[in-house]
């Protein structure tokens, strides 16, 4: 069954993204944190592919995103650090792209909830401003992480464990 993403912004600098998967959270974490499984979801929509994915699974571990794609600018880092592991339930994370297409930097909370076999994931990000929360509320952020999310449903589907 395919779940559909829910995404709302809340007072003045945050979005809260949920979506359920049809997979025990382990499964999920993983696919947030392994860059063999994040490769294959993660940004890779409309000819886009996750060319560089860097992690060091600690804290106050780094991590390395940089996409390559058709079109200008053709090329799209992302670098942070982690503040908070709990595996596998919770990830917190600190970050900014390489060339910001919004002021500031962006704190990502993400927490995974485990329920007979499903995994709800909510991934709350906290901007550093309420111009740059709106910023990416007007771009197509909602559907190209609709559409994320659904690959990643089919990575889970793949995975042994399932």
């Amino acid at each position: 069954m395919k779940h559909a993403l829910e995404l709302t912004a809340e007072g003045d600098r945050e979005i809260v993204m949920t979506r359920s998967f049809s997979a025990p959270r382990q499964l999920v974490f993983d696919a947030w944190t392994r860059p063999e499984l994040l490769r294959r979801w993660l940004g890779v929509v409309g000819g886009w592919r996750l060319a560089e994915c860097e992690i060091d699974l600690r804290v106050p571990g780094a991590f390395v995103y940089v996409w390559r794609g058709p079109g200008s600018p053709g090329e799209m880092g992302l670098r942070g650090t982690f503040r908070e592991i709990v595996v596998p339930e919770r990830i917190v994370t600190v970050g900014a792209f390489d060339e910001p297409w919004y002021p500031g930097g962006e704190t990502n909370t993400l927490t995974l909830v485990e329920h007979r076999g499903e995994t709800t994931l909510t991934n709350r990000v906290l901007y550093d401003s309420r111009e740059a929360r709106d910023m990416v509320l007007r771009s197509p952020m909602e559907q190209g992480l609709a559409t994320g999310y659904d690959l990643l449903d089919e990575v889970l589907a793949a995975l042994p464990g399932r």
